[in-house]
């Protein structure tokens, strides 16, 4: 038993080992760095976005509002002579007191109106960072000359992505997951099991809202540009949305699998033909909803599932 929970230990630390190495052996090829780099953080964001919308059944459509505060924040104390990389627990820290503000009225509502609320915040977050021109430089957005090298931007991506890929492994393993499951499963039953729906899911928020904020700033420190339709647009919304349901949502490998779809396609599809990703997105959205909703994660188990039982039962007719 401990040789089969030992072997997929030893493959993580390898290939974690092999992509902490990679800007190092490979160091010009940029091209390959920038796709891991979008599947770091992609998969950071969505591993962020499963803490509510997977682990706790809260779907939301308003986390781009603390994918914004968080590059705001980078490019506005950037610009103010800080070091990019001090402003990171700025931004996280300021994404989760702003999920708290807006999530505890927020959290009055359940199911789909939860969910229209969260659009309703993402857009009103958008409209202030349009409006507030001063500090926000308005549709013109905030721009900076140079960044950190292609290679330290790779990194400090896949050190995101570890770190909300941690959390959530920790999650899912801790009373605190165990909340979030019950909630999950029905709200009134949690509570008259002396859960507190409101307090749980505003943590759970906030530790997402700050994961993303984070994501912000790396997002900040590659493109050098911020502007409230390129971080508080309801596209990026969408997409924060869409690789957790690609991959599994409520699951902890699902994102990262997610993120590394979604990525690929936008890749592939979206350079070559316009918006050619969004009816990719669209057929394989169908597809998982109509076919398997858990995901490809899910996929993966239930055929695990079914070869166990066919073993099992060729085993017992072999026997006879």
């Amino acid at each position: 038993m401990s040789k089969r929970i030992a072997l997929p230990q030893l493959a993580s630390a390898l290939v974690l080992l092999c992509a902490v190495a990679l800007p190092f052996a490979l160091p010009h090829a940029e091209y390959a760095l920038d796709v891991l780099f979008l599947i770091f953080l992609y998969g950071a964001m969505s591993s962020a976005w499963n803490i509510i919308g997977g682990f706790a059944g809260q779907i939301s459509f308003g986390h781009a509002a603390f994918l914004g505060v968080g590059a705001y924040t980078t490019m506005i104390l950037w610009g103010e002579g800080w070091s990019p990389w001090a402003t990171l627990p700025i931004a996280g820290g300021l994404a989760a007191l702003y999920s708290v503000v807006v999530g505890v009225p927020a959290f009055r509502l359940r199911g789909p109106y939860f969910s229209i609320a969260t659009i309703g915040i993402g857009e009103a977050t958008r409209l202030i960072a349009l409006n507030w021109s001063k500090l926000t430089g308005g549709a013109s957005g905030l721009t900076m000359a140079e960044g950190p090298s292609p290679a330290v931007q790779y990194l400090s991506a896949l050190a995101l992505c570890v770190v909300a890929f941690g959390i959530s492994w920790w999650i899912v393993r801790s009373r605190f997951g165990l909340a979030l499951s019950a909630i999950k499963q029905d709200t009134d039953a949690a509570q008259t099991l002396g859960v507190s729906p409101t307090l749980v899911k505003t943590q759970a928020l906030a530790i997402s809202a700050a994961l993303v904020g984070i994501a912000g700033s790396v997002y900040a420190m590659h493109y050098l540009f911020v502007s409230p339709d390129s971080v508080f647009g309801f596209s990026t919304a969408i997409a924060l949305v869409i690789m957790p349901i690609i991959g599994g949502v409520g699951t902890v490998w699902g994102p990262l699998i997610g993120a590394v779809v979604y990525t690929f396609i936008r890749e592939e599809f979206a350079a070559k033909l316009a918006d050619a990703d969004l009816l990719a997105f669209g057929l394989l959205l169908i597809a998982i909803v109509l076919f398997e909703p858990k995901g490809i994660v899910g996929a993966w188990q239930a055929f695990i599932r079914r070869r166990t039982v066919a073993s099992r039962v060729a085993g017992a007719h072999g026997d006879g």
